[in-house]
């Protein structure tokens, strides 16, 4: 029964081991290896179309990789990084870049939560200035003394 038992882990240890010996490194899509690190450098500077917060090398969306795919096919053709993001620009806008550049036409983008930022600083000093005016230590007056005296002497009963 023992050596059964023995005999069974040995086999199964052995197939297990011949698993580990057919497993090879997982190969790049394209064979060159060069389009590959261009490919990758470029998913993480663009963004996917569809997910919106994520770049393509984080996507798994169709689009993204059907936009990974494109650009594969223009690596492979030769085109240089800046020519791919030229086109995709071109195509989709700058929307497509993760980090717009600063322009006309972005500069809202980029200076928009500065400018909340600085302004929600101005309501806040504002409103707190105004708030400091209100408040202040007026003497009570006969009737109120009056009151807060029959308020004491309730208290004192009770």
């Amino acid at each position: 029964m023992k050596s059964r038992l023995t005999f069974s882990l040995l086999a199964l240890f052995l197939l297990m081991q011949s698993f580990s010996v057919c497993a090879q490194d997982a190969r790049p899509m394209e064979k060159d290896a060069v389009v590959e690190v261009q490919v990758q450098r470029l998913s993480e500077q663009l963004r996917c179309l569809v997910c919106q917060n994520q770049t393509l090398a984080d996507s798994h969306a169709e689009l993204a990789q059907d936009l990974k795919q494109e650009i594969r096919e223009m690596a492979t053709k030769g085109m240089e990084d800046q020519a791919i993001i030229d086109y995709l620009v071109v195509r989709y806008g700058d929307f497509v870049r993760y980090r717009p550049p600063l322009k006309s036409t972005t500069a809202l983008l980029w200076l928009g939560p500065f400018a909340l930022l600085i302004a929600g600083g101005f309501g806040l000093l504002i409103t707190l200035r105004k708030r400091e005016k209100q408040v202040v230590d007026a003497p009570l007056n006969e009737d109120e003394v009056q009151k807060i005296s029959a308020l004491l002497k309730m208290d004192k009963e009770a």
